[in-house]
């Protein structure tokens, strides 16, 4: 890999890891500091975006864009559930099998919004997302 591809690939290495952490800290933050207590499908979401955060800042760290093979399963599969949560939050997904609304903590509040009513599903779900396009960009970087 030349210098050019190299130095390309540990900016989008970082630009990943950089969004694991925010969103790590974010939530943190929402859960610590507001006090706001999340519910089952934000912990599952948590589950897969905490190791990133520290996998993606070994990976930068060392320039290894081999990230991927272990970052894009992690990030894929907190997608998922962000995918389903956002569908949850929106209506789209019937009420009666919404998991986060039947005992305990519920997003569905106006307190679980941020930057003028964006749900944190939504937040999570373009996340992952970012983390996956970084990770498929930083790949393909060097393998050209």
């Amino acid at each position: 890999m030349n210098g050019m591809s190299a130095q390309s690939s540990w900016t989008l290495l970082f630009l990943a890891f950089a969004v694991a952490l925010a969103s790590s800290l974010a939530v943190l933050f929402v859960g610590e500091v507001m006090g706001q207590v999340p519910c089952n499908l934000c912990w599952f979401q948590r589950a897969f975006m905490f190791p990133l955060a520290i996998v993606l800042a070994v990976a930068a760290f060392r320039s290894d864009a081999s990230a991927w093979i272990y970052g894009v399963p992690l990030a894929a599969a907190g997608w998922l559930i962000a995918s389903f949560h956002t569908l949850l939050y929106l209506g789209i997904i019937p009420e009666a099998i919404q998991p986060c609304t039947a005992s305990g903590p519920s997003c569905s509040s106006a307190d679980m919004t941020i930057l003028g009513g964006v749900p944190l599903p939504a937040l999570s779900l373009l996340a992952f997302s970012a983390i996956i396009v970084f990770l498929a960009l930083a790949r393909r970087r060097s393998t050209s």
